[in-house]
């Protein structure tokens, strides 16, 4: 993957309490783990590597929807849920926000030792990763997090990220081991940020010329570059193509135009009005109903979703809300049973008993075919009113409650 990407991610402030800290880990996990089981390690970290996907599946665990919190608190859930499983999983995630983010040499060099792996090379592509957006990319935004997530077999993803105080703004950027040929010419699988226009990009691949004239002018006198520096002349150009683009805006509260009320509404209809026969497994589930399946539904689209399924990210809020209360608060209960269904569906799965990791997939296959033959847009108000009505019954928490 080598698409790029845009969007508006403000910065807040604050921690997230810790009922919803390990409900994430918890959640966040099983998913990795029902991924390595339907298409392994690459695949992993290929979504990783996806902006879109990372946001939407910090939306489903109840991050809020739009904020740059997402990037730190989902890595930092899937480090404490991955690495005690690393054997297991074979993935590890390393680094994380400020001072961890500086000890990923110090864990690679680690994991290096109890695998083989070659700890050197790995600790040279973490560095050229964050040496790159923090100078061959001057966009104005100062690396504070890096993440390197890596297989058993050596392949990685970095998820790294950094901020403008002036703007109140950060930035998300993305790498992906797969298919990198160059640190240097358009190494990015994605970044994601608020778009200020044109930048000085020196790993663009029409900046080959003038990479290869930086390092011709480190050998010149300087006197030579101060004559030429008066008679050089800066033509515009075009920005860099963008494919996956993504815009957060700066308020909290989630719109009908934030998410496509077409796929929310077969999410709905195939929870709360299709639940067809072949969900036996999942509906005899005790305590089971329409409002988990919602979640679950959402849920599966993460897992069993295509790349185009994730350009309304704000849609998989409505798995489990948010914890700023947007778009509800988070409901504790109905968030405990997609974790217990999941993780008794992968269990089972692992034992040869396939029935309901098969329900979990067609939820969201049903869903897509509801959505292309019958379905009506959601009704957003309604569901905004239904979810906050029930929040109570629902067990519904924000983080200051």
């Amino acid at each position: 993957m080598k698409s790029t990407g845009h969007a508006d991610l403000p910065l807040h402030t604050g921690t997230v309490p810790r009922w919803l800290a390990d409900r994430m880990r918890d959640l966040g996990t099983l998913i990795i783990e029902s991924l390595l089981i339907n298409y392994g390690k690459k695949e992993v970290l290929r979504r990783l590597a996806d902006p879109l996907w990372f946001q939407s599946l910090g939306a489903v665990l109840g991050m809020d929807w739009h904020s740059s919190g997402i990037t730190t608190s989902v890595l930092y859930a899937l480090k404490r849920g991955i690495n005690p499983r690393a054997k297991d999983f074979g993935l590890c995630v390393c680094g994380g926000r400020g001072k961890y983010s500086r000890k990923t040499p110090e864990e690679l060099t680690y994991l290096g030792e109890h695998t083989g792996l070659d700890a050197g090379k790995l600790i040279t592509a973490s560095r050229l990763c964050a040496k790159t957006d923090n100078t061959a990319v001057q966009d104005g935004f100062q690396l504070y997090q890096h993440n390197f997530i890596l297989s058993i077999e050596g392949d990685w993803t970095v998820v790294q990220q950094g901020m403008n105080p002036a703007t109140k703004t950060a930035r998300r950027y993305h790498w992906c081991s797969q298919n990198l040929a160059s640190f240097t010419e358009e190494p990015h699988s994605g970044v994601t940020g608020e778009n200020k226009g044109t930048i000085l990009n020196l790993t663009d691949r029409a900046a080959a010329g003038t990479r290869a004239a930086v390092l011709s002018l480190a050998l010149e006198e300087p006197d030579r570059i101060n004559r030429e520096l008066k008679n050089i002349l800066q033509p515009d150009t075009p920005a860099p193509a963008e494919i996956r683009n993504l815009s957060m805006p700066a308020r909290h509260n989630v719109t009908a135009a934030d998410t496509d009320l077409k796929r929310l509404g077969a999410v709905l209809a195939t929870a709360y009005e299709s639940q067809p026969a072949d969900f036996d497994s999942l509906l005899l589930t005790p305590g089971l109903g329409a409002r988990t399946l919602q979640s679950l539904c959402l849920v599966s689209e993460v897992i069993y979703g295509t790349p185009s399924r994730f350009r309304d990210p704000a849609r998989f809020s409505f798995a489990h809300g948010g914890k700023d209360g947007h778009p509800f608060p988070v409901p504790t209960r109905i968030y405990d049973e997609s974790i217990r269904i999941l993780r008794d569906a992968i269990e089972k799965s692992r034992l040869g008993y396939t029935d309901k990791s098969g329900c979990i997939r067609r939820l969201h296959e049903t869903a897509g075919q509801i959505e292309e033959n019958c379905c009506p847009e959601a009704d957003f108000n309604a569901v905004l009113e239904r979810e906050n009505r029930n929040s109570p019954l629902w067990g519904g928490r924000t983080v200051g409650s």
